[in-house]
């Protein structure tokens, strides 16, 4: 029975814990859409993309009023574009990616994923035109995302796929200068990428998904450390169960939302992704949920372990209160869309090998890095690589955000617009890992992929 200190509670962690439904993001296929023709092949897929996602921007706001729910993201992911696409003589990736975002334009939404390869154990030739023609795409479009998957467990890792997306970053970088190398903060690069995140800027619409699909993702950082802070000088056994037990409550949210929009738009619910994504906004940060378990600052020793704690309890909690959860589904460390992890990385606290032992234990990976703009393309390969290894050893999701900020030296910082936030500059290794990148080929998967 639903009493008066439930609804109450749930009004607090609306009004006052920044609890909010992160995403809803319909995913579309557009395999039907192919073309040898270039121009018709960007007319299919901008009807397709018009014609399936028109109501959801309306459906999902009539959503919020109804349940006083904020949605704050309302996107879209299609099938990779490298695929969709390959039946094209001659494609002409920049004009796919601006017909992408004109078509998200003409939504409303926020962003559009799926302008993306995936290149795990090689290139196809589409594959290989789509991931030169990222950088320019990117340069051209506002609200297009870009990611491309160069490893799996089952496949190994593309080393040549690394050391081309090194490259790749850098002439994002460069062609975004004006703009503090914004194009970067739209591309990502993964090991084990799933075929259902709803979130930016990995989401893309699998080729197992059906025609239409929605899926998910939900927030409440503030909503964990306030809970913790209310339990007050507990043990390690005690927090856990406060996260598992508010990472239900949060989940049966996103939950409600997910039936809510699927019944609306006449499409089918996929997976809630229960992940605790941060902001920069104050008081709905994952560092200080990690503060509030006992750290003086997120960081310092313990922050793995700590982290490690959480991330399991939000999958237990959540996993319980949602009958389909998929995605990426853990606890984010974006850090320029942290506040705590803003003033970590800030104060120096957090540095970069910080963060990579980090990923070992959470969803996703290097996220939303500002580094130097004199960077190398080696180095930041090698950065990825180190990455993708986590992942792909660890049978996980794991990827890389970075942006070498053009002009822009350690200390210094970069401000976005909206949830891209700011970040302080991050310094890297000055020596140098070329020769390891330039060898190339691919490296064996691992022994547990070996699993039939």
């Amino acid at each position: 029975m639903l009493e008066h200190y439930d609804i109450l509670e749930t009004l607090q962690m609306l009004e006052q814990e920044h609890l909010d439904i992160r995403t809803v993001t319909m995913g579309i296929s557009l395999v039907d859409c192919a073309c040898e023709d270039t121009r018709r092949f960007c007319d299919n897929i901008y009807d397709k993309i018009t014609g399936s996602a028109q109501d959801l921007v309306p459906k999902t706001e009539e959503i919020e009023k109804k349940y006083g729910i904020p949605i704050i993201n309302k996107r879209v992911a299609v099938t990779p574009i490298s695929i969709a696409a390959a039946a094209c003589k001659n494609p002409d990736f920049p004009m796919i990616a601006r017909t992408l975002d004109r078509a998200a334009a003409a939504l409303g939404i926020n962003f559009i994923g799926g302008f993306s390869a995936l290149v795990h154990k090689g290139f196809t030739d589409s594959d290989r035109r789509l991931i030169d023609a990222i950088p320019e795409s990117l340069a051209q479009t506002q609200n297009v995302c870009s990611s491309v998957n160069v490893a799996t467990t089952r496949a190994g890792i593309n080393m040549d796929a690394i050391a081309l997306m090194g490259q790749i970053v850098k002439q994002a970088a460069a062609l975004t200068a004006e703009r503090d190398s914004i194009g970067c903060a739209k591309l990502v690069v993964f090991a084990n990428a799933p075929e259902d995140n709803p979130f930016m800027a990995g989401a893309f619409h699998g080729v197992g998904e059906p025609e239409r699909v929605i899926n998910v993702g939900v927030s409440g950082p503030g909503v964990v450390r306030s809970a913790i802070r209310r339990a007050g000088d507990c043990n390690i056994t005690e927090i856990a169960e406060i996260i598992k037990k508010t990472a239900f409550k949060i989940t049966r949210m996103g939950q409600l939302v997910a039936h809510e929009a699927s019944e609306a738009l006449g499409v089918p619910y996929g997976i809630v992704d229960l992940s605790l994504a941060p902001t920069p906004a104050v008081g709905d940060s994952v560092a200080h949920i990690l503060e509030e378990m006992g750290l003086e600052r997120c960081g310092t020793h313990g922050t793995t372990a700590c982290l490690a704690i959480l991330n399991d309890a939000v999958k237990k909690g959540g996993s319980f209160a949602s009958s389909h959860v998929g995605g990426l589904s853990g606890a984010f460390i974006p850090v320029s869309e942290d506040a705590g992890m803003i003033d970590a990385a800030r104060c120096g606290a957090l540095q970069l090998d910080k963060l990579e032992a980090m990923t070992a234990v959470c969803s996703v990976g290097l996220d939303m890095i500002a580094i130097p703009g004199r960077t190398s393309a080696e180095t930041i390969s090698a950065i990825i690589a180190d990455e993708i290894s986590i992942g792909v050893i660890n049978n996980k999701t794991t990827a890389a955000r970075l942006i070498p900020v053009v002009g822009k030296e350690e200390g210094d910082e970069v401000v976005y617009d909206g949830l891209l936030g700011s970040a302080p500059i991050i310094g890297v290794h000055e020596y140098s890992p070329a020769r390891f990148i330039h060898r190339g080929g691919r490296a064996p998967a691992p022994l547990t992929a070996l699993r039939n």
